[in-house]
């Protein structure tokens, strides 16, 4: 198998390690339009075949890795799609849901595969709440979630929903396997012009509700997922890898660590496998949409709200 990987920046290079070690040096090429940039990725591999454009490799390649700025992702990933490459597009999907509506018409024109690199999805904490602790989950009427972290300087190109809370959207859907009917959100520009940080309520049939805060320029480090149930709560801390258990019947907390994953690794092995033995993708192109879709309806909400205040 003969991969492309399209961007080597600050993921690119970690997506490449991974590529290199699962499919050797000789059958990756980077494709990076920066000459610094292809410099790095030769200093760390030297035999390795870059180049400035995809026009350059793309008839001598069997799937393209796009982790470019999202708001290239549209002009890869449907180049590649049209070509009839394999494509895995790191989150999200497009810019736009008119771009995501695009590719996902040009995937069914296809009978290639399309990965979407939501990698929130590979935490082993979702494995072990569905074997012992999924009442938690189903039976869930208030769910919070909270990711923030100080401002890093990275992906300003885009809004923090679709740098961040987009791992949260996409969780939501994966988790409760549902669609918010209804989508209400508020937010503050701080560092850059678009959304750095926002709070969304989203509602379900069900008579679910989640509640989601995300941030770019926040005093610490934060991500954790948390259900309030008849059971009582449980929380999962994403970024010290445990679950902590609040039961209603037992008057102190359980914790339980689990062992934390290569989520990139775990994801690229799941692309090259649904490519070799013909199975479905980790995550699809219509979760992807979904995912997008989800976007679209935050930032509208976020607009409205900035028309009220004039």
């Amino acid at each position: 198998m003969k991969v492309a990987l399209i961007g080597y920046g600050h993921l690119g290079k970690w997506h490449l390690d991974k590529a290199v070690n699962l499919l050797g040096v000789n059958n990756v090429c980077v494709v990076e339009p920066f000459e610094k940039n292809r410099n790095l990725a030769l200093e760390k591999y030297p035999e390795l075949k870059v180049f400035e454009s995809l026009e350059q490799i793309i008839s001598d390649i069997d799937a393209g890795l796009v982790v470019t700025p999202t708001s290239f992702h549209f002009e890869y990933v449907s180049e590649l799609l049209k070509n009839d490459k394999h494509v895995f597009c790191e989150k999200p999907l497009s810019s736009s849901i008119d771009q995501a509506n695009e590719i996902v018409k040009i995937k069914n024109k296809t009978n290639v595969k399309l990965q979407v690199g939501h990698s929130e999805r590979c935490h082993l904490a979702w494995e072990i709440i569905k074997e012992k602790y999924n009442h938690y989950v189903t039976d869930s009427k208030l769910i919070t979630i909270n990711r923030y972290a100080p401002f890093k300087g990275r992906a300003v190109d885009v809004d923090v929903v679709q740098d961040l809370m987009i791992h949260d959207l996409d969780l939501v859907i994966y988790l409760l396997n549902e669609k918010p009917c209804e989508i209400s959100a508020t937010g503050q520009k701080i560092r850059t012009n678009n959304w750095d940080h926002v709070m969304a309520n989203l509602s379900f049939e069900s008579g679910k509700n989640a509640f989601i805060q995300v941030g770019r320029n926040s005093t610490k480090e934060v991500r954790e997922v948390e259900f309030i149930s008849e059971h009582g709560a449980l929380r999962v801390d994403l970024f010290s890898n445990k679950i902590i258990v609040a039961d209603k019947n037992v008057e102190e907390l359980s914790e339980i660590p689990y062992e934390k994953r290569d989520h990139l690794f775990i994801e690229q092995q799941s692309f090259y496998k649904s490519i070799s033995e013909n199975t479905n993708e980790f995550v699809t192109v219509e979760d992807g949409f979904n995912a997008v879709e989800l976007i679209e309806k935050v930032l509208s909400s976020l607009d409205e709200g900035l028309k009220k205040d004039l």
